[in-house]
C-alpha cells in the first residue's frame, strides 16, 4: 500500500526556452520543482495533510503533484497558471483545483477559487480556508507557466 501524503505545499514557476519542453523545464525549475520526478495526481488533498512552506524533496524523487501548465510561441501572449487548495472545516479530506488559460495571473487565480468553491458544494463538505497559487507570464519566444500543489511525506 502506498503511504498516504501528510505535507503539502503551492508553488508556481514560468520560463522561456528553446522548445516548449525546454521552456517547461524553466518554468519547473523556477517553480523549485525541475529537480523532481512528479507524479501526476487528481485533486484530492489527504486527510489532516499540513502546508509545509518548503519541502525538502531528494532529486529525482517520484513526487505526487497535482498541477497545471500552458506553454505558448506566439510571441506578447499572456499565459496564466493557477492551483487553489480548499481546506475543510472538519478532518475530512480536502480539494485541489488547477487551471491554465490565456488570461492574467489575477483571471487564473478568480477562476481556481470559483473551482475549489464548486468542488466543495459537489461534495457537501464545509469550506473553511482557500489557497491559491498563481503566476502569468507574457511570452518572448516559446514560454510556459506552471502551477502545482506538490504533496510530500
Amino acid at each position: 500500500m502506498l503511504q498516504v501524503p501528510s505535507k503539502f505545499t503551492l508553488v508556481a514557476g514560468h520560463g522561456e526556452g528553446m522548445t516548449p519542453l525546454n521552456s517547461f523545464d524553466a518554468a519547473l525549475l523556477d517553480a523549485g520543482i525541475g529537480n523532481l520526478n512528479l507524479v501526476r495526481v487528481s485533486s484530492i488533498l489527504p486527510p489532516r495533510a499540513q502546508l509545509s512552506p518548503a519541502l525538502q524533496i531528494i532529486p529525482g524523487s517520484l513526487t505526487p503533484t497535482a498541477y497545471g501548465y500552458l506553454t505558448s510561441n506566439n510571441p506578447g501572449q499572456v499565459i496564466a497558471a493557477a492551483v487553489g487548495v480548499g481546506i475543510s472545516s472538519s478532518d475530512t479530506y480536502g480539494v485541489i483545483m488547477e487551471y491554465e488559460g490565456y488570461c492574467t495571473k489575477e483571471e487564473a487565480e478568480r477562476q481556481v477559487r470559483a473551482m475549489v468553491e464548486e468542488g466543495f458544494r459537489m461534495r457537501s463538505l464545509q469550506l473553511k480556508e482557500v489557497l491559491v497559487q498563481g503566476i502569468d507570464h507574457r511570452v518572448e519566444k516559446t514560454g510556459s507557466v506552471i502551477a502545482a500543489v506538490v504533496l510530500g511525506y
